[in-house]
């Protein structure tokens, strides 16, 4: 265990010292379980939102986009079960340090900070309360959406119109969405401000199961062909007894952190509940040819698949891998490319030699239309490669004094190092096809 909690303290340290993932208001001592992506961590979170989105709307004709509003009215909370039990967790106190936790979350029945008698436990929603309006007391009161899908079910009548959709078919948005965690945890993977990745399956009751089992393969391939390994991937079908007030099934995607098993995505076939509920409590007809459809959802934390893919590809290497005269530790991160932040980093050999700067200049002028391109002439060619390793830009482009005279470059591989010679014009061919 200690080991694991080494490898998620040197993974938050990385994230912060070389622009991934900073703590919201840090000069103000920080704002609890908020996080803000710096440079780097905004592009590996928009690449991996830009695959989902590829795999789950672009590449079908029977899946279409939607984004929602976040505020909404109080009445679709309502429908939805939020302002009720059903979406509340138990709350214990200790007596002796006032410490708050969740239930659910301890594994003994002691306080887990001081090892204090704890209270009796009580229900505690998590919906984000805010006001509506230019005077609180007068205002309308609303919240924060606690998940994206209820304004893809509110929405279900528009989109079915409007694009003439035909069952089954899908609905799929990515936002942001708002919990009031009572112990928010593990830096992004349990936070209070998150982004989702949803896709609602709109499916005829009796086709259910099957959409189910083609929908968690399909996810699951999805990991499997971004760099995630098998068998840091497990599925977890929640019992009968645990299931979520809406829910006819659901299984649980779990990936292995270093901090043990946690879910990453979840799959639930939420029967007719949702569009039933909207139905019954807005007086609008959310029928399908005279029957409400079954939804199969898959649910993805934006946050927590940018944790994973990080961990996934977080590696540390003796030596500079083969170069003898480097003794500290390397930090490598071997991600797919389609995620990286940054795709290529261009190097001139020497800064101090004008020609190689203003071609090394040309080259970054020519790919940064095509792809993220980084620049960097500062240091020795070691250690800048060295250190677009650590942030797994795939590609390094050197640019020698070969280069002035045959206009070629030399392309090193992040994972082979391998270097190979190739003509600038045709550099941008070359990046896509490997």
């Amino acid at each position: 265990m200690k080991k694991e909690s080494d490898l998620m303290q040197k993974i938050v340290s990385f994230s912060k010292r070389r622009g991934f993932i900073f703590q919201s208001s840090e000069i103000y001592g920080g704002f609890g379980s908020c996080y803000d992506f710096g440079p780097l961590g905004v592009e590996m979170k928009n690449n991996i939102k830009r695959e989902w989105w590829n795999e789950m709307v672009r590449s079908r004709e029977d899946i279409f986009g939607l984004d929602s509003s976040i505020l909404m009215s109080p009445k679709v909370w309502e429908a939805s079960g939020h302002l009720t039990a059903g979406f509340a967790d138990e709350l214990v106190e200790c007596n002796k340090c006032k410490k708050r936790f969740r239930k659910d979350l301890l594994e003994e029945d002691r306080c887990p900070e001081c090892g204090g008698e704890l209270s009796e436990p009580r229900k505690f929603n998590l919906m984000m309360k805010t006001f509506v309006g230019p005077v609180e007391e007068d205002a309308s009161t609303t919240y924060l959406r606690a998940e994206t899908c209820q304004g893809i079910y509110v929405n279900f009548k528009n989109v079915l119109q409007t694009m003439r959709a035909k069952l089954p078919f899908g609905i799929a948005q990515i936002g942001k969405a708002f919990r009031n965690e009572i112990t928010p945890k593990d830096f992004i993977f349990r936070t209070r401000e998150f982004e989702q990745m949803e896709m609602q399956w709109f499916c005829d009751s009796k086709d259910a199961d099957k959409f189910f089992d083609y929908w968690l393969d399909q996810r699951l391939n999805w990991y499997y062909g971004l760099g995630i390994s098998k068998k840091n991937l497990k599925i977890y079908e929640v019992p009968k007894g645990e299931l979520a007030h809406y829910a006819r099934k659901a299984v649980d995607i779990l990936y292995n952190f270093p901090f043990g098993w946690k879910e990453v995505e979840g799959v639930h076939n939420r029967g007719d509940w949702d569009l039933s509920n909207h139905s019954k409590h807005s007086g609008e007809d959310l029928k399908y040819e005279g029957f409400y459809p079954y939804v199969i959802e898959t649910s993805v934390g934006a946050d927590r698949s940018l944790l994973a893919f990080i961990a996934e590809a977080y590696q540390e290497v003796e030596g500079g891998r083969g170069e003898k005269s480097v003794k500290e530790v390397e930090t490598v991160l071997r991600m797919d490319k389609r995620l990286s932040p940054v795709k290529i980093a261009v190097l001139p050999l020497v800064k101090n030699k004008e020609d190689l700067v203003k071609k090394a200049r040309q080259v970054f002028d020519l790919l940064k239309r095509d792809f993220n391109v980084q620049y960097d002439e500062s240091g020795a060619i070691g250690r800048r490669y060295r250190r677009q390793d650590e942030i797994g830009t795939p590609f390094c482009i050197t640019i020698d004094f070969d280069t002035l005279n045959d206009d070629t470059v030399t392309v090193r591989d992040r994972d082979t190092m391998k270097q190979e010679r190739v003509a600038v014009d045709s550099l941008t061919k070359y990046i896509n096809l490997i």
